[in-house]
This record gives structure tokens, sequence and C-alpha cells, in this order.
């Protein structure tokens, strides 16, 4: 496991995640805590999605392939799953610490759309930690299945920058209403009882999981 961590969590990447949602805290503005949700989703997808992407493809760029492909099937799988994991938690911590980043450098009215009290906050954080561990997921592991697909990290994020355009747009919202990738960017603030965009997390669930089932056949097909 310390292995997987030093090759899947080098400190370039941790600095740049770092930089980036220190910055993003900074300098998008927000005026109640209702709309930190909103303001990072987004964000922390192609933060996900460029984060994973080099996932397997690092082996291709170190020209250690070669050796990989020595390995047992089941270990060069399992080891990906371990990367995935491992990339995942430490994204879904810097998430959860900058959505505590929004309240230290913009101290956000916490009464939005009506809705005061502590007890909301916290309800309020929970929810946005539950989709936004689902939105981390879904574009990490769709970035490193289309990289294994064409062995090249750079198609697997520009793949993943094309459908984060199309779904997170008023067009896609227009289009796909709660079944959007980011319907819980697009869901109605002043109507708390409304969980319609939960659909969209459960098609990132499904596509997330037929992701997980077919990362086997294309790393033996592809190398």
């Amino acid at each position: 496991m310390k292995r997987e961590m030093k090759i899947s969590l080098t400190f370039q990447k941790q600095a740049y995640a770092v930089f980036f949602v220190v910055i993003l805290s900074l300098v998008r503005g927000i005026t109640y805590s209702d709309e930190i949700g909103i303001a990072l989703e987004a964000p922390m997808a192609i933060l996900a999605f460029t984060f994973c992407a080099d996932t397997y493809t690092q082996e291709i760029a170190s020209k250690r392939s070669e050796i990989w492909r020595l390995c047992p099937m089941k270990k060069r799988i399992n080891s990906i799953y371990r990367r995935v994991v491992i990339q995942e938690m430490f994204l879904l911590a810097v998430a959860a610490t900058s959505y505590g980043l929004f309240f230290l450098f913009q101290n956000p009215n916490i009464n939005g759309m009506g809705q005061g009290g502590i007890e909301n906050e916290i309800c309020q954080f929970f929810v946005y930690f539950a989709a936004i561990a689902v939105t981390l997921g879904f574009w990490g592991l769709l970035s490193n299945l289309i990289s294994c697909l064409f062995r090249n990290m750079w198609v697997g994020i520009g793949s993943c920058m094309v459908l984060w355009l199309i779904t997170n747009s008023s067009i896609g919202n227009r289009i796909f209403g709660a079944w959007n990738l980011f319907s819980y960017s697009f869901r109605k603030l002043e109507n708390i009882s409304d969980f319609s965009w939960i659909y969209g997390k459960v098609v990132c669930i499904s596509i997330g999981i037929i992701a997980v089932a077919v990362l086997p056949k294309i790393i033996k097909k592809r190398g």
C-alpha cells in the first residue's frame, strides 16, 4: 500500500490539488453557505479527472509497462484499484477541507434562503459530502477508464472535459434535468425538501460501477 501511495500521490499532485482549492475558495465569490456546494462541485470534478487520468498510464510514461505486463493480471488490476481508492480518498479529504476554507476566507451568511441554524448547516455539509464523493468517484473512474482504453492520459482528460462542458451548462440542465451529472449544482436551493437531484447521482454511480467492471477487460486487451 505504501508503494501505491508513493506512486499515485506524488508531492506535485498533492501540491497542485491543495493550491487549486485554496485559490478557488479565495476567488469564487459566494454570499450564502448554501452556495458552497455549487461553487465546488464542478471545479472538483475537473480536479478529479485530471488527478486520476494517469493512474495507469504513468506506467507507460515511466517505461515500466513492459515489467508491469510480467505481473499476474489480478495483481495489476488490484494495484490500479488501490491507486484509485488512495487518490479518491485524498480528493475527498481535500473537498471536505475546501468546504471549510470558504467559511474561513469568505464568511458566508449561514441564513441563506431563510434556512438558519447550526443543525441545518451540519446537514447541508453531509449532503454536500455525499454528493461530492459520488462526483469525485465518477469523474476519477471515467478518466482512468478512457486513459486505459487509449493508453493516453490526455485523451482521458480531453474526453472528460468535453462531457463536463456539455453537462455543466444550462443546455445540459435543460436536456437532462434531474438526471444531469451535475444535478446537485443545478438543484433548487429554495426548496430544501427537493431531492430529485439524487437521480443524477444514481446515474454517476451506475456508470462508475460499469467502469469498475469493464476496466479488467480493457487492461487485459490493451496491456
